[in-house]
């Protein structure tokens, strides 16, 4: 294991479910709540409060996932999840598009995020001497742009339960998100499975998303 890299992604775990994760569902909750849902609110999810959004499932394997993959010396890599944020659909505004409206607003937290740690990084990019004196904070901003960007595109795919098939539920006509809908909730978990764990050392889901988030990085950060 190498500690330059096992040490970055211990923290940017950390900073994950401590900041990610929560700021990704607090942000489901507030646009449900300024839709007219107050169910988040209810539930007591309308918080950055990192024990409201916390899934012990989901944080444990994303501790797990992301500090092997970094330890091992290939790309840090990481799979987990939060606490789903309740929302009653039939309380929001706008229909299906307040739907999607709320759905969106996890992911787009999620670059916003990304966004602010790839501005500082940026700046030690520009400055080669001063990134040398601050290496661990370099590995560190990199990591935390990195696994946003991957928590953005990976809850953008438009299967359930995933943020991305809201979105694109909300712009089929009735008539197909009746027939397609039920199909692909029941199986969506399953098919994600398939999409990211086979062919294994090279999937399908890995060769798609991987280029996506290797030019939202290049166009953030700059390389």
């Amino acid at each position: 294991m190498d500690p330059d890299r096992l040490i970055p992604a211990a923290i940017v775990v950390a900073i994950m479910l401590l900041i990610g994760f929560p700021v990704h569902e607090f942000s489901h909750a507030l646009a449900a709540y300024r839709l007219g849902d107050g169910t988040a609110k209810l539930f007591g999810r309308l918080t950055v409060n990192p024990i409201a959004h916390f899934d012990p499932v989901g944080g444990i394997l994303l501790a797990v996932t992301f500090i092997g993959s970094a330890a091992s010396g290939g790309a840090a890599f990481g799979f987990g999840w939060a606490k789903p944020t309740p929302v009653n659909p039939m309380n929001l505004m706008y229909g299906r598009r307040g739907e999607a409206i709320v759905a969106a607003a996890g992911p787009i937290s999620n670059l916003v995020l990304a966004a602010a740690a790839a501005i500082p990084l940026r700046y030690l990019i520009a400055n080669p001497e001063l990134a040398a004196d601050v290496g661990l904070l370099f590995n560190i901003l990199s990591l935390f742009v990195l696994i946003n960007l991957v928590l953005m595109v990976f809850n953008l795919i438009p299967v359930p339960p995933l943020d991305g098939s809201k979105v694109v539920f909300a712009f089929l006509d009735r008539r197909t998100e009746y027939q397609i809908r039920p199909i692909l909730e029941q199986y969506g978990f399953f098919i994600l499975i398939l999409l990211f764990f086979l062919p294994p050392g090279g999937s399908i889901g890995a060769r798609v998303l991987l280029p996506i988030i290797d030019a939202f990085f290049t166009f953030l950060v700059g390389v």
